[in-house]
């Protein structure tokens, strides 16, 4: 169980490095058709094929990419995590709104094209040449009594793979098709079963194809909640909600995430990853995202309702003799997040932790009010604004908390 829970959390990180590598290489065509990439002279040395950042910035902000500055920093520094961009000098990790000279790794060749990135480029070449294949395999199937959209089965990839020059043999097509697997790129329709040289039938998990905007890699969800009464808004549904563990709804439009059962009515085939404290500003600051990219659809929550028995002020937390101990935790993000939520309008509590996430790991557990973050006392924010200082932290978080006695 925990190893395949380990399998999912590794496949679920390297799906969203290619939606990551996607939307960059996405970003980095429009602006070299935007004229926003080109040779620029900067003390009497000519740096080729680079970018303002404050020029982008207002680019990203006026081409509605991300709703403001400081937004756009935050999805500029995610790309320079992954190594999509970064400084002409390489002088500086951080991505600075600044008259600074930045450059996507594509274009000077310092793309880092390791055994994951290859993967994913095969995947890619596959889905396009499968896609445009009249003939294409990839139809609607049906098993188990459901139907999947551009399904395929697993005998019949390997066949096309063999047929098109792709693969030598049926061992080396085998071994290309887990490959893909174990990267994210094609899964089996229920999610039941390994790659295999037969009937069974796969799907790919990613669409090549579509347009994806630079913000979805941050999608910011909010949800008031006051003594157990729920305020529902468009955020609160979206499938990257703080409040949903399980993620239930696929990208619209993206038929290889949809099953169709006899009735014709669409039935979810549901993608699980983990929900962290808060999709953007949990992960804005140190580049640790939502993995897919999924609609903005009503989906199941986690703890509607709030896991305090009742309520407490910050006086009572701090009063002499208070039933609570102080302790100081150390999260360390990977790259699906922190794995905690956070509520509450001061002082803000753990709502929820994620088993086998850092958080749990860290020793973050339900009912938990937080004290400080990274130094910093939060005791009197809400947990949006103690969202948002994690956001503009590092990936480690240091968390004082009060826990209740037992």
């Amino acid at each position: 169980m925990e190893r395949t829970s380990s399998i999912r959390r590794k496949t679920m990180a390297r799906q969203h490095k290619a939606e990551v590598m996607i939307a960059g290489e996405q970003l980095r065509l429009r602006l070299h058709d935007g004229k926003l990439i080109k040779d620029r002279r900067y003390h009497l040395r000519t740096y080729p094929n680079c970018f303002v950042a404050q020029e982008l910035i207002d680019w990203l902000v006026s081409h509605k990419e991300s709703p403001d500055r400081a937004t756009a920093v935050c999805l500029l520094q995610h790309l320079m995590d992954n190594d999509i961009v970064h400084h002409v000098c390489d002088k500086r990790s951080v991505f600075k709104d600044a008259k600074l000279l930045y450059r996507f790794r594509k274009d000077d060749g310092t793309f880092p094209f390791n055994t994951e990135v290859k993967i994913f480029m095969r995947g890619q070449q596959l889905y396009e040449h499968l896609i445009g294949d009249k003939n294409s395999i990839l139809q609607l199937r049906e098993e188990h009594g459901v139907a999947y959209q551009r399904s395929f089965p697993g005998c019949q990839l390997i066949d096309w793979l063999l047929q098109n020059g792709e693969a030598e043999s049926r061992r080396l097509g085998l071994e290309l098709c887990r490959a893909l697997q174990e990267h994210g790129i094609i899964q089996h329709v229920a999610k039941k079963h390994e790659f295999f040289d037969s009937g069974l039938l796969y799907q790919f998990c990613i669409n090549f194809r579509r347009r994806r905007r630079l913000s979805e890699l941050f999608n910011e969800s909010e949800q008031d909640n006051d003594e157990g009464v729920t305020v529902s808004t468009h955020e609160d549904n979206h499938a990257d909600s703080p409040f949903v563990l399980r993620k239930s709804r696929p990208q619209e439009g993206n038929s290889a995430f949809h099953s169709v059962g006899s009735s014709k009515d669409l039935k979810q085939v549901t993608s699980g990853r983990r929900g962290s404290l808060n999709s953007l500003q949990l992960h804005s600051g140190s580049g640790f995202p939502p993995l897919a990219q999924l609609s903005a659809t009503s989906a199941p929550r986690c703890n509607p309702k709030s896991v305090l028995e009742r309520h407490f002020t910050c006086d009572e937390l701090l009063a002499p003799g208070a039933p609570f101990i102080k302790k100081v935790l150390t999260v360390i993000g990977d790259a699906l997040g922190w794995g905690f939520v956070v509520r509450g309008m001061a002082p803000c509590y753990v709502q929820a932790v994620d088993p086998g996430s850092p958080a749990a790991a860290a020793g973050v557990k339900v009912r938990q009010f937080v004290c400080q973050v990274n130094g910093q006392c939060v005791l009197y924010l809400d947990y949006r604004t103690v969202s948002r200082l994690v956001m503009t932290g590092t990936r480690t978080v240091v968390l004082e908390v009060m826990e209740p006695l037992e």
